[in-house]
């Protein structure tokens, strides 16, 4: 795989899980997506980003490796590359409380 593909299905992954954790989707799809899981087990996994970014990253990572081993790494990778990028573009406004003028 190259480095270009990896990168593409990297930012891929993290899209596809920032859309389901974070926002609403197109015509609320998403938000009532959610609404309907309720409070359970699939509730509170569309509540974590990093749990989605496991399961959204398993296709990519099954579809692009050759063997078992390559299967495994390309899942855990893509979906550490999503987490990654997550906290990369987070909101840091939290942080400002803590600046000193």
């Amino acid at each position: 795989m190259s480095i270009f593909l990896f990168v593409i299905m990297a930012l891929a992954c993290w899209r596809i899980t920032h859309l389901f954790s974070k926002e609403d989707g197109p015509f609320n799809i998403i938000y009532l997506l959610r609404k309907k899981a309720g409070a359970g087990f699939f509730g509170s996994l569309l509540d974590c980003f990093y749990c989605i970014s496991v399961w959204v990253a398993l296709p990519f990572g099954l579809w692009q490796g050759n063997n078992w081993w390559e299967k495994l790494l390309y899942w855990w990778a893509l979906s550490g590359a999503a987490c990654l990028l997550e906290q990369t573009t987070e909101n840091k406004d939290d942080f400002q409380d803590y600046k000193e003028d």
